[in-house]
């Protein structure tokens, strides 16, 4: 009987998603299209803001798709023109969402030079005319330009090429208003982390944009969590209260809480609506980026308070898993679940790596086969191409279901006093 009631339960959070968070900027059956150079193609900003909406929402049927191309200026690149890929890229695609972030490339690497400028202002203004014309009901985010670090490494001339990149995407910023698109900084935030994290630790800081133009994955949760943050995402994973002597839910949030138990062992199930953010802190780039920005305490709050226990150390299971000790006061003060080593984050990791997966499979097929074999007339081309979408669409559905929502055992052990 209990598990029916559960069964009924995931279906019915799977249902009627949309109302844990409707101010969010993103609605049912959008098609999300990231836009940009490497720095959008190596998908390490875009993967956690996909994790984040998949587990955070996982009956909304939200399509995102990466039309990053490694080398893109705003006029194009290895990819054709930028009217070529905005056609093929997103036009095609039939996007509802895009965001945009060009502009690494476009400074050459070197000090500010008022012809590339130029050439960037009047491109960007194009692009933008393009997808209004194309696709006039298109939300577009304008992403100001991630930096090149010049923090963990001395700059390669005075004032730096991150100096010449905050330029471009000041330009970004102005245009957004006046064009009245959002507009989300990833320069700045990056940067004061990188600033942060030197100071604590410079050897593992420098790892956060390791060739001083992509981000690691440590790099992309901190964009990630500037545009999620401007698209209203909410902090909270899920929020509990119980009170142990009686027995009893003071308050919930984001999810269901049944089956409690007293005695030797307080107990319960909790099933969510939500995952954590899928931060392993076993990696210490990522730990270090936690440490030095305000992730966590802005989108990834899993909190648990537990009221009336005896004093004394208690140990949390779920699922017979020991997550870790816990004083009665600490429980009663309440503590964030979200970067301890709990089943709900094991399956938050399975649901990243399925979102790795599942883009690696859609770079092979959309550039190449697709674009990169355009000129082989072998019709095995469009069978691989055929093939390889159907294998984009098994991840996905495996990703999916990946992020069900399952109940969890949880149980406070006193621990005896030696």
């Amino acid at each position: 009987m209990l598990r029916r009631s559960l069964l009924g339960l995931i279906s019915l959070l799977a249902a009627v998603p949309v109302a844990a968070q409707p101010a969010f900027y993103l609605h049912q059956d959008d098609r999300v299209v990231f836009y940009g150079d490497s720095i959008t193609q190596f998908y390490q900003y875009n993967a956690f803001v996909e994790t984040y909406v998949v587990s955070r929402w996982p009956g909304l049927n939200i399509r995102f798709i990466n039309a990053g191309w490694s080398g893109d200026w705003v006029v194009g690149g290895g990819g054709g023109t930028a009217d070529e890929r905005l056609a093929r890229d997103v036009v095609a695609n039939r996007a509802t969402v895009a965001t945009v972030m060009v502009g690494m490339n476009d400074g050459a690497y070197q000090k500010f030079d008022q012809a590339f400028f130029d050439v960037y202002t009047k491109g960007y203004e194009h692009l933008l005319d393009v997808l209004h014309q194309s696709l006039p009901g298109l939300r577009v985010t304008l992403l100001q330009p991630s930096p090149y670090d010049d923090v963990t490494h001395a700059p390669e001339f005075e004032g730096g090429y991150n100096a010449v990149i905050a330029r471009y995407g000041q330009f970004v910023g102005e245009l957004s208003k006046r064009r009245n698109f959002m507009a989300v900084d990833f320069n700045a935030p990056l940067v004061a982390v990188l600033q942060k994290a030197n100071a604590t630790d410079p050897v593992v800081a420098a790892k956060i944009i390791p060739d001083r133009i992509h981000p690691a994955a440590a790099g992309g949760l901190v964009m990630a969590a500037a545009l999620l943050k401007a698209w209203n995402a909410a902090p909270v994973v899920t929020s509990v209260e119980l009170d142990a002597r009686r027995g009893r839910v003071e308050r919930s949030e984001n999810t269901v809480v049944s089956d409690i138990q007293k005695g030797d062992v307080f107990s319960w199930i909790q099933l969510d609506q939500a995952l954590p953010l899928p931060i392993d802190t076993a990696d210490p780039v990522l730990a270090l980026v936690v440490k030095s920005s305000d992730v966590v305490e802005t989108l990834d709050q899993e909190t648990l308070r537990v009221t009336g226990l005896r004093a004394g150390t208690y140990l949390l299971k779920i699922d017979g898993i020991a997550v870790g000790p816990f004083t009665a006061e600490q429980l009663n003060q309440g503590t964030n679940l979200a970067l301890l080593p709990t089943p709900m984050l094991k399956q938050a990791l399975d649901v990243y790596a399925l979102t790795m997966r599942r883009n690696d499979v859609r770079i092979t097929a959309w550039q190449n086969v697709q674009y990169g074999l355009r000129k082989e007339t072998s019709p095995h081309v469009v069978e691989a191409t055929a093939a390889l979408n159907a294998l984009e669409e098994d991840i996905l559905a495996q990703q999916r279901q990946a992020a069900v929502p399952q109940p969890h055992h949880y149980e406070l052990v006193r621990q005896e006093e030696h």
